[in-house]
């Protein structure tokens, strides 16, 4: 009888020990930091063609 009931007493902690759960587990995204560009860069090609095209109608 004092076998029943240890075999009893261990079956229930090991089935409520058990570590883990049915959740989907929370992964964090990891954080991207883009540099910033400077805003000169964008605007120097068409002021560069802008001139080029004054200059070829100034010539004639």
């Amino acid at each position: 009888m004092k076998k029943l009931v240890l075999a009893a007493a261990l079956t229930a902690g090991a089935s409520t020990a058990m570590a883990g759960s049915l959740a989907d587990p929370i992964i964090e995204t990891p954080v991207i930091v883009e540099e910033a560009s400077s805003s000169s860069t964008g605007a120097l090609l068409p002021i560069v063609l802008l001139v080029i095209i004054a200059a070829a109608v100034a010539s004639n």
